[in-house]
């Protein structure tokens, strides 16, 4: 999964955001795994309201963190530029120990998640999605379509790091509707859960999707755009 057309590796100093986006996915995964590593379901974060749930969970867990390592470094300019066979490898990575197998699972416990039926409609939603754009980006690699890989991969990626959005996103629904409690919700604290969770995993990965298309948009549009005579 690499472009071959020639071109100087861009300096490091040329994409600031690589370090800090490493440095995100790092204090993600440190914060986010050390409940599942033990295997021990009385330390889940989330209930598991069925027998199957919480080993199926922890595929998920360990296949989006597989997805989310390789991610990071497949959209690395230097390392697609000066290194195209460890980016065809690593893709080939992400695509089948990490994205197909994190999105399938991820599918399974969106159905029988304890979140609600919108937050149950959304990550079926985005697991689909997240299956679909990672497919298509290695089906137009495997056939040297590289333009089109890139733009499924970049929607790829958006959806893949869309977790670490969607926890932000549950501290601030969190502040904006806890006060409402006693009013909107009429005080049951399972219906404003309900809310925002629902509310969170909407906002979690569709804003940066939209952002994705738009930065898809913008960029195709500076290609099209005539040069000065």
């Amino acid at each position: 999964m690499t472009m071959t057309e020639a071109r100087p590796a861009t300096p490091l100093w040329r994409r600031p955001w690589m370090f800090p986006l490493g440095l995100l996915v790092a204090a993600f995964l440190a914060f986010s795994l050390p409940p599942y590593l033990g295997l021990d379901p009385a330390r889940s974060r989330i209930p598991a309201p069925t027998g199957w749930y919480y080993p199926v969970l922890v595929a998920h867990i360990g296949f989006a963190t597989v997805a989310m390592v390789t991610c990071a470094l497949q959209i690395w300019p230097w390392l697609r530029q000066k290194h195209p066979t460890v980016h065809r490898r690593t893709g080939r990575v992400y695509v089948f120990a990490g994205a197909i197998p994190a999105s399938v699972a991820g599918f399974a416990i969106a159905l029988a998640a304890p979140f609600g039926p919108v937050g149950a409609v959304s990550n079926v939603f985005l697991a689909v999605l997240w299956f679909g754009c990672t497919v298509q980006g290695f089906r137009t690699a495997r056939a040297r379509r590289f333009g089109e890989h890139r733009r499924w991969m970049v929607r790829s990626f958006a959806l893949c790091m869309s977790i670490i959005s969607n926890r932000i996103w549950g501290v601030v629904w969190a502040i904006v509707l806890t006060p409402q409690l006693d009013t909107t919700f009429g005080g049951s604290e399972a219906a404003l859960g309900q809310a925002i969770a629902g509310i969170t995993t909407w906002t979690g990965w569709v804003l940066p999707l939209l952002v994705a298309e738009w930065w898809l948009g913008r960029s195709r549009g500076r290609r099209r755009a005539p040069s000065p005579a």
